[in-house]
C-alpha cells in the first residue's frame, strides 16, 4: 500500500507551504494547485485520497470545484475537506450542500487537521 495522496489547494503561496511541511512531516504524498481549474486537472490525474480545498480562488471558486469533484465518477471516492477563512454558518452549509466531507477555518491547527485528515483517510 503506497502513501495516501493529498491535494492541496489554495490561492495563497504561505498557506500552501504551510500545509505541504505538516503533511510531507507526516509521510503523505502532497500535491498542490493554486487555482480551482488547476485543482481540478491535478485531481483527475493524480486521484487524490483527500482534497483540502479552499473556496475564494480564482478560475473556479471551491464550491464549484467541490460539486464538480463529487459529480465525476473517477473521483468518487475522494475526500474534500473545505479550509477557509469563510467561517460563517450559512458559507459552511453551502460547502456541505455542495458535497464537502468536512468543513475547517483558518487560521488552523495544525494537530486538529492532522486528526481530521487521519479520522477521513486512515483505515
Amino acid at each position: 500500500m503506497g502513501k495516501k495522496k493529498i491535494l492541496a489547494v489554495d490561492d495563497e503561496p504561505n498557506i500552501l507551504m504551510s500545509i505541504e511541511f505538516i503533511l510531507d512531516m507526516e509521510g503523505y504524498e502532497v500535491h498542490t494547485a493554486r487555482d480551482g481549474e488547476e485543482a481540478l486537472e491535478v485531481a483527475g490525474r493524480i486521484r487524490p485520497d483527500l482534497i483540502l480545498l479552499d473556496i475564494s480562488m480564482p478560475r473556479k471558486d471551491g464550491y464549484e470545484v467541490c460539486r464538480i469533484i463529487k459529480g465525476c465518477d473517477e473521483l468518487a471516492g475522494t475526500k474534500v475537506v473545505m479550509l477557509t477563512a469563510k467561517g460563517q454558518a450559512l458559507e459552511r452549509k453551502k460547502g456541505l450542500e455542495v458535497g464537502a466531507d468536512e468543513y475547517i477555518t483558518k487560521p488552523f491547527n495544525a494537530a486538529e487537521l492532522l486528526e481530521k485528515i487521519r479520522e477521513m483517510i486512515e483505515p
